[in-house]
């Protein structure tokens, strides 16, 4: 029988490693929503130069209590329903790499629901300074977001984007941790001896950033559309994608591309590291635990 493990557990590594790439996120998050004036975007570290000159380093950090608000319910469904799903699904057996995928597809789907209240206030806070003063929000903490949205716009509106979140969520899980399970499992079974790892920190480094690449790679197009809508772009989802592809080009779903794969690697190695870490230590724990 495989361990079983606390279900918060994934939503402490995620916090703690969101909290180490915030201003990634926020870089990421600005390049993939429009413009005020209509001009294009600038690039990732310009537009954390100019967060900074605006607003002060702190600035950087601006929406981390959402971020981790999302990590807490978001990722904490995902990664706990994964590893539930998935040893449901393999009763004790090696999975097959579709078991992982449609286990992390339906992980990601609950994950995605349940964070879409702090998702939404996170892509309004990390994009109020961009806004002309008399529309920026002002939200001071996800609460006081999640609060007044409820109060000036009506419970449903924190489920706004709910589908094109939910289905970068799924991409995201089934791509994610499918690709650190299969990653991980080839190279400690590989038979080339060059580049065998053991089960240990190099080999988490490496299946997790593989698993960030991979999942940058799916999840772009889904994360530009969901960014858009919950930054509450005009028009309908439809509307759009027509007016996007008009105005940009299909190389707009790959738009924020370089700041995404910057902000998933690191945050992917972090999260995968720190989950390593804390089940190691919590098999310690109930190790050294009186019977």
């Amino acid at each position: 029988m495989p361990n079983q493990y606390p279900f918060w557990l994934g939503g402490m590594a995620a916090s703690i490693s969101a909290a180490c790439t915030h201003p990634l996120d926020l870089a990421k998050v600005r390049m993939q929503t429009k413009r005020q004036d209509g001009s294009k975007p600038p690039g990732m570290f310009k537009t954390m130069r100019l967060a900074i000159a605006e607003g002060g380093l702190s600035s950087i950090f601006q929406g981390l209590s959402a971020s981790i608000l999302r990590q807490m319910t978001y990722s904490m469904v995902r990664i706990g329903a994964y590893e539930t799903i998935k040893a449901r699904m393999t009763n004790g057996k090696k999975p097959s790499t579709t078991q992982l995928i449609i286990s992390g597809a339906f992980a990601g789907g609950l994950g995605g629901v349940a964070g879409n209240p702090a998702d939404i206030v996170l892509v309004r806070m990390t994009t109020d300074a961009r806004l002309p003063p008399e529309k920026q929000r002002n939200y001071r903490n996800a609460i006081d977001g999640v609060i007044r949205i409820v109060r000036d716009e009506g419970a449903s509106a924190l489920m706004r984007g709910v589908g094109p979140n939910t289905a970068r969520a799924m991409l995201m899980t089934s791509s994610q941790m499918a690709t650190y399970d299969v990653t991980k499992n080839y190279l400690m079974m590989t038979s080339h001896p060059k580049i065998r790892l053991k089960d240990g920190l190099a080999l988490h480094i490496v299946a997790s950033g593989v698993a960030g690449l991979v999942a940058t790679t799916i999840c772009s197009p889904a994360d530009v559309i969901k960014s858009r809508i919950m930054a509450k772009e005009n028009g309908s989802l439809t509307q759009l994608i027509r007016k996007s592809l008009r105005n940009e080009g299909p190389q707009f779903l790959f738009k924020g591309w370089t700041p995404s794969f910057m902000r998933l690697a690191p945050n992917t190695i972090l999260l995968f590291v720190i989950l390593e870490q804390l089940k190691g230590l919590y098999r310690g724990v109930l190790t050294v635990a009186p019977s």
